[in-house]
């Protein structure tokens, strides 16, 4: 039954997009042991930022309180499903469980169509819509050694 209770603040925070202007109609929280760490509401257009969205915002401000990049012990709940870059921000941050509220279907019908980035994803670089060119370095080898060689590194 909790699980309600923080979907509620996570689509609250989406009903607060709308009625200031300040982003489009999502929300996100970051739950830990049953409370609240990370709250964030979408931004895009207010702070001039496409990736402002509310659960890159939402994982943002719980990193920043709990002083750690990754949230293995959290939930994160969101008023929609998440986009492939929100999807790979949860993924990179390792929560324990994400919950959403409406889908992806649901928020193409809406004008937010989230399908072509999930086509362009499975494509080869060079035959994706945005050119996208790999230019070699003999340097990219060395970097990637001396992080493997890294002693005192922090994985992630």
């Amino acid at each position: 039954m909790y699980q309600e209770i923080f979907m509620e603040e996570a689509l609250s925070l989406a009903f607060q997009c709308l009625e200031t202007g300040k982003g489009g109609p999502f929300g996100a929280v970051v739950v830990k042991n049953g409370e609240i760490v990370g709250r964030g509401a979408n931004g895009v257009t207010v702070n001039n930022d496409p990736t402002a969205h509310a659960e890159v915002m939402a994982i943002r401000n719980a990193c920043r309180k709990l002083n750690t990049f990754q949230l293995p012990d959290c939930e994160i709940y969101s008023s929609c499903e998440p986009c492939p870059m929100c999807l790979g921000a949860i993924y990179w941050a390792r929560p324990k469980v994400l919950y959403f509220a409406a889908s992806r279907k649901d928020a193409a019908a809406a004008g937010f169509d989230d399908s072509l980035i999930y086509d362009e994803i499975d494509k080869e670089p060079a035959a994706r819509k945005i050119p996208t060119l790999q230019i070699p370095n003999p340097k990219t080898d060395s970097i990637f050694k001396a992080w493997v060689e890294l002693r005192d590194k922090i994985e992630y």
